[in-house]
C-alpha cells in the first residue's frame, strides 16, 4: 500500500539520534526498576506467607502484607529519585528521602514486633538505605557491611528460636539477606550503561568539534595566505600610484588575480567537504543508525563511489534523519545498487504501529524536487509495518549534478 511520508520537521525536534538514544536508556531503566520491584514484592509475599503460617492470629499477616506494600511504594520513590540525581549532581537530598526512610523504619519495627524477627526489623531499613545515591566506593562498603549484619541478625534469630533451622524457615531469611546486594547490582549495571552512553555522546561531540576545527584551520590557512598577498599588493600599488602608474596598475591586476584565486580556493575547499563518496555516505548512515541502537542491514554495491553523490547524498542524509526521528527504533535496511536505468537507493525502517501517518514534510519535499531535477524518481510507500523510501537516478546525472553543484 502507498501512503504519504510521516516526515515532519518541527523546529523544536531534537537532533538526529537523540530521541532514539533516550528511548533506549529509558527502556533499560524500566528493566532495572522492574527487577528491583519484583524482588521486593516477592520478599514481602514470602514474609506474609510466613506470617499466615502462624496459627490463630491474622494481625501479623495483615501488618506484614499491607505494611510491606506501603514500604514497597516508598522504595519506588527512592528509585525515581536515584535516577533523577544520577543525571544531576551526586549526593543525597535528605529532604526528599526523609519520608521513604521513615516508612522503612516504621515497617521494620512493626513487622519485626509482630513476627518477633530482628531480621525483618532490619531488612527494610537496609534495603531503603542502599537505594540511595551513595558516592563511588561507599556503596560497595555499605553492601558488604549490611550483608554481614543481616547474616549475624539471622543467626541471632535462629539462636533464640525466632527462625526455624529447617530449610522452609530459612527461605524468607535468605531472601532478606540477599535482596540488598541484588538490588545494588541492578543499579550498578544501570550506572555502567549511563556511563557508556555518555562516553559515546562525548565521543560524537568530540568528533564533530575536531571536524569543525579542521575546517576552520583549512579556511584560515587558505584565506589568510591570499588576504596577506592581496594586502601587500594593494599597499605596493598605493605607493607606486604617484611615481609609476603603470606598475601600480599591474599590482592592482595582480591583486584581482589573487582575489580570483582565493575565491576558487574557497569553492574547491567547500566542494571537497561536500563531495563525500556515496559508499562512505551509506556507511556513515549505517554506523549512525547502529549507534542509535537499531539493527541495521546494509547492502552497498562495490562500485558505489561511482554513483552521483550530488543527487543521492542529500537523500541518504535526509532519510537517515527520518528513520531516527520517526521510526520505531528497532531495525532499518539500506540498499544502494546499480539498476538498468541508473542507480537505486532504498531505505526501509519499522514504524510505530497504531500511529497515524503525518503529511510529507519539507525534508522529503526537498528530496523530491532535487531528484526530479536530476531526472530521477522518488517512491514512498508503506508495506505492512515498514516505511520505505526508494530513489532512482539515471547514470547521466553525474555530469548534470556536478554542473548544478558549481
Amino acid at each position: 500500500m502507498r501512503s504519504t511520508s510521516p516526515v515532519v520537521d518541527p523546529a523544536d525536534d531534537p537532533p538526529p539520534g537523540a530521541r532514539q538514544l533516550a528511548r533506549g536508556i529509558t527502556a533499560t531503566w524500566w528493566y532495572t526498576v522492574s527487577a528491583v520491584a519484583f524482588l521486593e514484592l516477592f520478599l514481602v509475599l514470602v514474609w506474609t506467607l510466613q506470617a499466615l503460617a502462624v496459627p490463630g492470629d491474622a494481625t501479623a499477616a495483615f501488618v506484614v502484607g499491607v505494611g510491606g506494600l506501603i514500604w514497597w511504594g516508598s522504595t519506588i520513590v527512592l528509585l525515581a529519585d536515584y535516577r533523577h540525581r544520577l543525571d544531576a549532581e551526586p549526593g543525597i537530598a535528605w529532604t526528599r528521602i526523609a519520608l521513604p526512610l521513615l516508612i522503612a523504619v516504621g515497617y521494620g519495627i512493626a513487622g519485626g514486633l509482630v513476627l518477633d524477627s530482628w531480621l525483618l526489623a532490619l531488612m527494610p531499613i537496609a534495603q531503603s538505605v542502599l537505594l540511595l545515591n551513595w558516592p563511588k566506593g561507599v556503596r560497595l562498603r555499605m553492601v558488604v557491611l549490611t550483608t554481614v549484619v543481616l547474616v549475624l541478625v539471622a543467626v541471632a534469630d535462629a539462636a533464640r528460636g525466632a527462625t526455624e533451622i529447617a530449610l522452609p524457615g530459612w527461605i524468607p531469611a535468605l531472601y532478606a539477606i540477599l535482596i540488598p546486594a541484588m538490588s545494588v547490582s541492578s543499579l550498578w549495571w544501570w550506572d555502567v550503561l549511563v556511563t557508556v552512553d555518555r562516553a559515546r555522546a562525548s565521543e560524537a561531540r568530540l568528533a564533530a568539534t575536531q571536524e569543525r576545527l579542521r575546517v576552520a584551520t583549512d579556511v584560515h590557512d587558505l584565506q589568510g595566505h591570499h588576504l596577506q598577498v592581496i594586502a601587500l599588493q594593494l599597499e605596493l600599488a598605493e605607493r607606486l600610484m604617484r611615481i609609476d602608474p603603470d606598475a601600480a596598475l599591474e599590482q592592482l591586476r595582480a591583486a584581482r588575480v589573487s582575489v580570483d584565486e582565493a575565491r576558487q580556493g574557497t569553492r574547491d575547499l567547500a566542494t571537497r567537504f561536500r563531495s563525500v563518496p556515496l559508499g562512505d555516505e551509506v556507511a556513515n548512515a549505517r554506523d549512525l543508525l547502529a549507534a542509535a541502537g537499531l539493527s541495521v542491514e546494509a547492502d552497498i554495491a562495490p562500485d558505489a563511489d561511482e554513483a552521483p553523490s550530488s543527487a543521492l547524498g542529500p537523500v541518504i542524509r535526509e532519510t537517515t534523519t527520518n528513520v531516527l526521528r520517526h521510526g520505531a527504533g528497532r531495525r532499518a535496511r539500506l540498499d544502494l545498487r546499480r539498476v538498468d536505468d541508473g542507480w537505486r537507493y532504498e531505505v526501509a525502517n519499522d514504524v510505530v504501529t497504531g500511529v497515524a501517518t503525518h503529511p510529507v514534510g519539507s525534508g522529503l519535499d526537498g528530496v523530491r524536487r532535487r531528484i526530479s531535477e536530476a531526472g530521477g524518481t522518488l517512491e514512498i510507500r508503506e508495506d505492512a509495518d515498514e516505511f520505505i523510501v526508494s530513489v532512482t537516478v539515471p547514470r547521466s546525472d553525474v555530469s548534470t549534478a556536478d554542473g548544478q553543484s558549481r
